[in-house]
């Protein structure tokens, strides 16, 4: 395991219209540890799905998306200790076209100094 935490590692939209668009989720990635944690790489696991870090001051740093779809730009940022970050994960249910419908489970993968890993994954069943 890894030293970041969050309290929720998975969530499911439910059922989700292509035509109702992008659905968002943020989740809350905490360093319970005493000393600071730099975080180099968030990554997705498709390219329908965008990582985003917000900021304490609402800013956004990102997207983030899938490594083998081009350059992913690399997020440099460091969690204080004791402190906590806010990823925003953007799914689009028409990225994949009418092949897209059914059920979709995506992840996106935060990576700390160390090489730990701390996933975060999405579900849904999208219908046209």
């Amino acid at each position: 395991g890894g030293l970041l935490t969050t309290n929720e590692t998975v969530y499911d939209f439910g059922q989700i219209s292509m035509k109702d668009g992008d659905v968002t989720k943020e989740f809350i990635v905490t360093n319970p540890t005493d000393k600071d944690i730099f975080v180099p790489t968030v990554v997705t696991s498709c390219m329908c799905t965008k990582a985003f870090i917000v900021r304490p001051d609402g800013t956004t740093k990102g997207p983030y998306g899938m490594p083998s779809m081009g350059y992913v730009w690399p997020s440099d940022e460091t969690v204080k200790a004791g402190g906590s970050m806010v990823i925003r994960v953007v799914y689009d249910p028409n990225a994949h076209g009418p092949a897209g419908v059914g059920f979709i489970d995506r992840f996106v993968t935060i990576t700390d100094e160390f090489k730990n890993e701390l996933k975060l994954e999405i579900k849904a069943t999208v219908t046209p």
